[in-house]
């Protein structure tokens, strides 16, 4: 019977043992990475889809997604994103989505870089030509009546100078290496830099800059299945058919650079930062403004080196701002104040020079800061205005004409307390204790005084 139960005992356990496997042991079902640019291309940008591509090679996507509605941005920042890609051990999808998005300026050279370009209905791409930080648009623009040359080259507005045709160039001949290596569209990508040429989806399909216009990501997987493309100079057969689509969001440390390097953002910093320094001068001991107005101004730094701005603007900005603080000790009646206020606002506009879409300076901002700049400025002429003004406090000043009492008398002279001081006096009249007296005089040490009652009241 012993026997009976102890092998009945370890056939239930053999059955149950199947069971007990742990569920992690079962194959992950695969998966598409989705990745979102939706917004001006910088240093956030940049570090949200460098991140994003480790989280999808760790996660062992089959394919990643980036899905574009972007107006451009940094160049710096687009060439950390395309190298990206280019070195990326997963296929990569462009996707310029939902309608109506685009991916112009940066985003389109981002698009030739992936391995596979799609677009959804009713969006578009291209005017690709490159920005000068300094200035404006050069290479693009005009019909092809009035940019055409003599000499029958291409059309296009020809570079102001030998650095803007060098910046065109360069822009040209990465944009052309890319379409050359996904096989696109050489000619229109050109186009798109030189003379700031846009497509819209179907044009765009047609002209093969792109392979596929698709209407969501199911339908764009759906599509992408069995299609091959070069990965790292290996013809790769895409498996998309099916997967589950993972989203991969911003971490903290990219939400955090992306509202820091907002040029507004980064420009109040600044200004926050030098007048909690500035106040921690006036009134020491505060530390809490000193403490934030550097916290403050470190991060302001640290993101204006990141974003593309003009030294002479921020040269002005800190010449106002000392202009305006010199104002508080030097007595101009304001003339320093006012330079200080119009080197501030010049220097405003020029901080951020136009061009980077998504990286100008607001009129909002600049108005609200000269505003509180301005402020500032009349407080501290208010402030010492009334310094000026007020009565003196110490010295003889505040000795003659105040009242005194006598401690002790002898004769003319004898010993009177002056707010809670000791002080020998002397007196032409005859005096007592506790009598209240009026000082007229001070030699040395000594003062003289006189009974209330014989000052006569001045006029």
């Amino acid at each position: 019977m012993a026997r009976f139960l102890s092998a009945l005992l370890a056939a239930a356990c053999l059955a149950l043992m199947p069971s007990s496997v742990p569920a992690k042991d079962a194959p992950a079902a695969p998966i598409a990475a989705l990745l979102d640019i939706d917004s001006a291309i910088g240093p956030a940008t940049a570090e949200y889809v460098h991140d994003g591509l480790r989280q999808a090679r760790d996660r062992g996507a089959r394919v990643i997604v980036l899905r574009l509605d972007t107006p451009g941005g940094l160049s710096s920042s687009m060439r950390v994103i395309i190298h990206d890609i280019l070195e990326s051990p997963i296929p990569v999808i462009g996707y310029v989505a939902p309608s109506g998005a685009r991916a112009a300026s940066a985003g389109t050279y981002i698009l030739y870089a992936t391995h596979l370009a799609a677009m959804a209905p009713s969006t578009h791409l291209g005017a690709a030509t490159p920005v000068q930080v300094g200035g404006g648009l050069f290479g693009g623009g005009g019909s092809k009546d009035e940019n055409k040359k003599e000499d029958g080259k291409k059309d296009g507005k020809a570079p102001a100078n030998a650095e803007e045709a060098k910046i065109l160039n360069d822009a040209i001949a990465y944009i052309r290496s890319l379409a050359q290596l996904r096989g696109r569209n050489i000619e229109f990508a050109e186009k798109a830099v030189r003379e700031a040429a846009t497509l819209t989806d179907t044009e765009a399909k047609e002209q093969h800059v792109i392979e596929l216009i698709a209407d969501n990501v199911r339908d764009l997987l759906n599509q992408a299945d069995g299609r091959t493309v070069n990965l790292n100079h290996q013809m790769v057969t895409l498996k998309t058919r099916g997967l589950t689509v993972v989203s991969i969001e911003p971490d903290w440390r990219a939400r955090i650079l992306a509202i820091i390097t907002n040029p507004n953002i980064a420009y109040l910093l600044l200004l926050a930062g030098i007048y909690g320094i500035m106040f921690e001068f006036f009134s020491p001991g505060a530390y809490f403004p000193g403490v934030l107005g550097s916290i403050a101004l470190l991060v302001g730094l640290y993101a204006l080196n990141l974003l593309p701005i003009s030294y002479a603007g921020a040269g002005l900005v800190l010449l106002g701002m000392a202009m305006m603080l010199a104002e508080a000790f030097l007595p101009s009646f304001g003339v320093i104040g006012i330079g200080g206020i119009a080197a501030f606002v010049i220097g405003s506009l020029l901080l951020f020079p136009g061009g980077a879409p998504g990286f100008e300076l607001s009129w909002s901002a600049i108005i609200a800061a000269t505003v509180v700049s301005a402020g500032f400025l009349m407080l501290v002429i208010t402030l010492v205005w009334r310094a000026h003004r007020r009565t003196i406090a110490t010295g003889d000043t505040l000795l003659v004409g105040h009242a005194a009492q006598v401690l002790h008398w002898d004769n003319n002279e004898g010993e009177v307390q002056v707010s809670g001081e000791r002080w020998r006096a002397t007196s032409a009249a005859p005096l007592k204790p506790g009598e209240r007296v009026r000082i007229v005089e001070r030699r040395n040490l000594t003062l003289s005084v006189e009974p209330e009652a014989r000052i006569s009241p001045k006029p």
